[in-house]
């Protein structure tokens, strides 16, 4: 098929880093294959993906609209109305852009828009991040053409002939940091002979894994431990004073993604679907602490993936005052049991997740032709 044409491609997902990231590095691939085709992202007006998505380069548009909360609140009375006007708003781009594909990598933004893509016949392909499918990709997963997915079992969900198992979308610079160990070290100016640990709370913080390190600190100190903690942009006034001490270093968010992974000695972090990913592919060992605030305790779920092959360590929040320190003191102790679960988690990586995608939305655009 030649590179050459001009196909027009819109990608809609967002909410968290989970669901913009994945669409970012499809879009990525996509934009190496076709450098002609002409990007448009579709997200939720007032999340993240407003701020992300222009950041790499590419033009969004934003939708009125948010998720069913579990109890009922004014949102929830304001939800009718918000889907009726995303649903017009969604009418009204897929007739202007008229695009040859539509992909949807999850998220509330990527139902209204998806709905109205297929109900006009546009091929259209969702990608879930999770091994346990969000409400949206659900109700799509009966009209779209292909569904990726990146774990094993999602026929319990989906139509199993739509089903192509693929793996997350992974930022390239990432396949590498597992190997560039000493470079990492001194990208954040670490003291070589030291222990690194990375704390990772997602874009916008985790509560409680900000006041387990904050209670953890004089632990961390006695045991020789340095930290990159990732505390989030909500947190970050909260915890930045910690600058002060020598062996802690507090970001709101970590730019330098792929040499904070190289860094680390250990990591600890939450168990939505792309940290996931990218951990496999990294190989170091996790201590995965699921949020239990996500739908359907999918992060539980995602972790258990992991913990169920010996490949990670999980403790859910309501253990942390009982298993945390005797866990962790494990593990820096133990080249061996360090080793073993870097080696376990690697050999569960799809490395080519990102490509395999592509290569799906190529095989739509070639059937549309």
């Amino acid at each position: 098929m030649s590179n050459t044409k001009h196909y027009k491609i819109i990608l809609s997902g967002g909410g968290t880093g989970g669901h913009i990231y994945p669409a970012i590095a499809i879009a990525d691939e996509l934009k190496s294959r076709f450098p002609n085709a002409e990007f448009l992202f579709v997200g939720a007006s007032d999340r993240m993906e407003m701020e992300k998505v222009p950041q790499a380069g590419y033009a969004i548009k934003g939708l009125w609209i948010s998720g069913i909360q579990r109890k009922l609140t004014m949102k929830n009375l304001m939800f009718p109305l918000k889907l009726a006007s995303s649903l017009l708003v969604s009418r009204k781009i897929i007739n202007n852009f008229k695009p040859d594909v539509v992909i949807g990598t999850g998220g509330f933004a990527s139902g209204p828009l998806l709905k109205t893509a297929v109900s006009k016949g546009v091929p259209s392909l969702i990608q879930e991040q999770n091994s346990y499918p969000g409400i949206t990709n659900k109700l799509l997963s009966k009209s779209v053409d292909t569904i990726c997915v990146a774990y094993e079992g999602l026929e319990k969900f989906f139509p199993k002939e739509k089903i192509i198992l693929t793996g997350n979308p992974i930022r390239k610079d990432l396949l590498t940091a597992g190997d560039k160990h000493i470079a990492g070290k001194d990208a954040f100016k670490l003291i070589h002979s030291k222990q690194t640990l990375l704390v990772l709370g997602g874009s916008l913080g985790a509560k409680r894994v900000n006041e387990l390190i904050e209670e953890k600190l004089d632990f961390f100190e006695t045991l020789n431990v340095q930290v990159i903690w990732q505390c989030g942009k909500l947190y970050y006034q909260q915890y930045m004073h910690y600058n002060d001490l020598e062996f802690i270093q507090v970001h709101a968010f970590l730019n330098n993604m792929a040499m904070a992974y190289a860094a680390a000695d250990v990591i600890i972090s939450r168990a939505g679907a792309s940290s996931v990913s990218e951990l496999c592919v990294v190989g170091k060992p996790v201590i995965f602490i699921p949020s239990p605030n996500v739908a359907e305790d999918h992060q539980t779920k995602n972790a258990k993936a992991i913990t169920e092959k010996d490949a990670a360590i999980m403790i859910k929040e309501s253990h942390l005052d009982a298993e945390f320190e005797t866990q962790f003191k494990v593990l820096i102790e133990s080249l061996e049991k360090r080793l073993e679960l870097g080696k376990n988690i690697k050999k569960l990586a799809l490395v080519n997740a990102t490509k395999d995608i592509a290569d799906q939305v190529e095989k739509l655009l070639k059937k549309k032709m």
